[in-house]
């Protein structure tokens, strides 16, 4: 009997889906939303050449950076996203342009530049290094919500809608002014900084939990995607 049963429950625990065991519960208006409440959004960060830097150069950039994080009085994270170059979509327009040609000779050299880009991927790992900012925001959960406010969410459920909007947008502003922090000191270093938008924070966690079929996948419709 008790075989029986630890057989079935190994069985549900197989079938049960991935989604439980993430921290994510969705993505809406650029903004990824934690199961705890949280809210996180995501700033991709370019890269400069420190070393290439004259010596004055490289003093400020170090002084802008301290100056910087001593202005921060909230956690960040850093994420650093390291993948092998996918070449497929440059290799499909040199096939397009060697189509393209006129002459033959004009062919033949595409053609042995196509074959000399194949065999230097294969050879060597040549990885391509994305740099984010996490930004994080918790917000103060209300501990005196109790049986009576649930009774009238009951109720009134086209209430708890708007109540639940109208939270969200006002923690969604208290993250972007911390994104906005973000930006304006980092930008006096020289670093650009774009805020991933819900298209690309789906793709970003797709791949980060998917990287094997990432560039086969469909991606979900975001013009579907509603707070919940």
């Amino acid at each position: 009997m008790e075989s029986l049963y630890s057989k079935k429950l190994a069985k549900q625990k197989a079938a049960s889906p991935t989604q439980q065991y993430l921290d994510v519960k969705e993505v809406v208006e650029d903004v990824i939303v934690l199961k705890s409440g949280s809210l996180r959004a995501v700033l991709e960060v370019s890269a400069i050449n420190f070393d290439l830097k004259a010596t004055d150069e490289q003093e400020a950039i170090i002084n802008q950076y301290q100056n910087f994080l001593n202005s921060v009085d909230f956690p960040l994270q850093i994420l650093i996203s390291s993948r092998k170059l996918n070449i497929d979509t440059y290799l499909e327009f040199l096939k397009e342009k060697e189509r393209l040609q006129k002459t033959e000779l004009m062919r033949l050299q595409i053609s042995e530049y196509e074959t000399f880009v194949k065999q230097l991927v294969s050879l060597s790992d040549i990885m391509d290094k994305t740099f984010y900012l996490i930004v994080p925001f918790s917000p103060i959960e209300n501990t005196e919500k109790g049986f009576f406010s649930n009774i009238s969410s009951l109720i009134n459920p086209q209430r708890n809608i708007l109540e639940k909007r109208e939270n969200f947008e006002t923690y969604k502003s208290q993250l972007y002014q911390r994104v906005d922090h973000i930006i304006a000191g980092l930008s006096g270093i020289g670093l650009k900084i774009a805020p991933l938008k819900t298209e690309d924070l789906i793709e970003l966690l797709f791949n980060s939990y998917n990287p094997t079929i990432f560039d086969t996948a469909n991606y979900i419709d975001v013009n579907k995607i509603e707070l919940k």
